[in-house]
Order: structure tokens, then sequence, then C-alpha cells
């Protein structure tokens, strides 16, 4: 099977730094795609359009994957929604018109589950985009992305420009954020819970009932993913995924795809499997006056399953190899400040 993409191609990975990015590109070095371009925000600052048609005239990727966002969880998205939202659509509008202006031959553009309605039928497919109301929690970040994949869509349709989306569940693993109060629900688990652990703590108290339903992906099962869809996915092959209507119409190639594992657990059993992780071995209680978030997020991947791609990395096999870097890395600073 001839791919979509090839080893001489200048790959750009926007948001190279930040646990997708990061992933992203360990994977296509391992897949052996070494043209790899970056920029921190002291080289391109993506929020400046001048910047970025001028970076791109200048360095001429072939292929672009977006996965730089401002990101955070439910408090850090009540607290600053205006800045979700602009800086988001931003970096996406930005970073995408200019691939589009300079002939860049492929885009990947990063998205987020957090686009489908709060109540959308279980397992989400891909065809619940925009059939209901979001999660307020998060829907300044949502909105967005909504707005990034179909921009790429509207490309494609226009233009001809071969710019696809995935929408990951919830990531974890090496290089996540571990902020007592701007981080997602298992890093925050880690960090809490650790802490509990090396103060002696009785308990320890986590937000909500712990009822709600999550499915979580291993970011590097996200990067695998990603180099999948580069070589494989042209929505416009035949045989390649279709929307279907409620009423069993053909709403035309699909130009999104979910990623995730199929698998969904319990905050609570999250939380659980975190303790025994970590090593804490005391009470966990609930704070039931906090919210809860979206009830249940749990993908459909059976169009990229379809196409031959499934995640690899199970929940505490990932989580355990994801707290031997967070301890490490804890060590390095703690050593670091000894210095």
């Amino acid at each position: 099977m001839t791919l979509l993409i090839n080893p001489a191609d200048r790959i750009f990975v926007a948001g190279h730094r930040g646990m997708a990015g990061s992933a992203i590109c360990r994977a296509l070095q391992r897949a052996g795609y070494d043209q790899l371009l970056t920029a921190g925000r002291a080289q391109l600052d993506l929020l400046d359009q001048g910047a970025v048609e001028r970076w791109f005239a200048a360095q001429r990727p072939a292929v672009v994957v977006l996965a730089a966002a401002k990101v955070g969880g439910i408090h850090a998205n009540a607290t600053y929604p205006a800045d979700f939202l602009l800086e988001n659509l931003k970096i996406q509008n930005n970073v995408i018109e200019a691939a589009w202006r300079s002939g860049v031959r492929r885009l990947l553009f990063l998205g987020s589950s957090c686009i489908y309605p709060k109540f959308s039928q279980q397992p989400i497919r891909e065809e619940a985009l925009l059939t209901g109301a979001l999660e307020p929690t998060n829907a300044w970040y949502a909105i967005a992305k909504i707005a990034g994949l179909k921009l790429c869509e509207a490309l494609r349709q226009q233009h001809g420009f071969d710019a696809i989306s995935l929408m990951p569940t919830n990531l974890y693993g090496p290089g996540d954020s571990y902020h007592p109060t701007g981080s997602h629900v298992l890093p925050a688990l880690i960090r809490r819970f650790h802490e509990a652990k090396e103060a002696g703590a009785a308990s320890v108290t986590c937000w909500g009932s712990g009822t709600p339903m999550r499915e979580f992906l291993h970011v590097d099962d996200l990067g695998a993913a990603a180099v999948f869809a580069l070589e494989h996915w042209n929505p416009d092959a035949p045989g390649a995924p279709r929307g279907v209507g409620p009423g069993g119409e053909d709403l035309g190639p699909l130009n999104h795809l979910n990623v995730g594992t199929g698998v969904d657990v319990t905050i609570r059993e999250a939380a659980e499997t975190v303790a025994a992780v970590v090593g804490f071995n005391a009470a966990i209680d609930w704070d039931t006056s906090k919210p809860d978030g979206t009830p249940r997020k749990l993908l459909d991947v059976s169009r990229l399953a379809a196409l031959g791609w499934r995640a690899q990395i199970g929940l505490r096999e990932g989580l355990s190899s994801t707290y031997t870097d967070f301890a490490a890395e804890l060590a390095r600073d703690r050593e670091a400040v000894r210095l």
C-alpha cells in the first residue's frame, strides 16, 4: 500500500513540547520520519499571524501536525473562558490558513472528544457533532476545536486542501501537566495521591460523586494513531469512513475520526487504580458539592479500527509507567534544587 506521507517529507509538529505533540514526534521518529520541524514560542509565536506566515514561507513544510493548544481541566476552563476561546481560535486559524496558502500537502488537526454534545448517545459516533448542547464546563475549548475541524473540512471542500482531524478521548502519559488546579483528572489524581502518601495522610478527597464514566487513552497510543492516520487515511478514497444519518442516509465522507480505547471506567475506579499504582492505601472521600462534568463520554472507535488501528496500552499498564515518569521528574527537580 502506498503511504500518504514519506520519510523525505519535512513535517512541522506545532506544539511539539506538549504532551500530545511530543508523543507524535516520538511516534514519527520511531516510524522513520526524521525530517521534523519544530519551533518553540521564542522562535515562533503561533498567536502572531504574520510571524506564522513568514515561518511557513521560509521553512516550507510538506506536512503539518497541529497539536498546539491552550488546554486545562474544569477549573481552568471555568476561570479563563475568553483565553481558551481566543487563544485556540488564533492558533488554529493562523496555522491552518498558513499551511493551506503555502502549499502544505497534508495537515492533521488534533481536536478533542469534548466537541460532542453532553448527552450524546453512547458510544459517541462522529455523526454526533453539533446535534446537541455542549458540556458547559469545557464549552469554550470545545467551540474552538469545533471551529478548527470545520475549517479543515471547509478547506477540503472548497479548495481541495488535504486536511484531516482526529478527536482523541481523555489523554494521559509522559509530558502531562500536574498543576494543582489546571490539570486533567488523571494527572491531578496522581499528584494528589502521591502527595498524600508522602505526607502520611489518612484520606484523600476527590471532586464530585465518582460516578461519571471516562475513557482514557495513553498519549503514546495517540502518537501511533496520528502516524497511522497520516500514512493511511484519505477521506475521499473508496471505502473510507462515511457518515450515516439517523435514518440511515449517507452523509458523505467523514473528515474527523475518533481516537480512543473503546473502554471506559468510572472516575471512582480510575481513582482507586491510581491509588493502587501510587501505593496510597488510606481512605478516598468524595466531595459531591463539586461538579461531575459530563456523565459519560465513551467514543465509538470503530471507524479507525476498520482502517486497521487499535489502542495497545491498557489503563493499569499506562498509569504505572506514567507514575514512574512522574516520580522520576520530581526526583530530578528536587536534585536540581539541592544543587
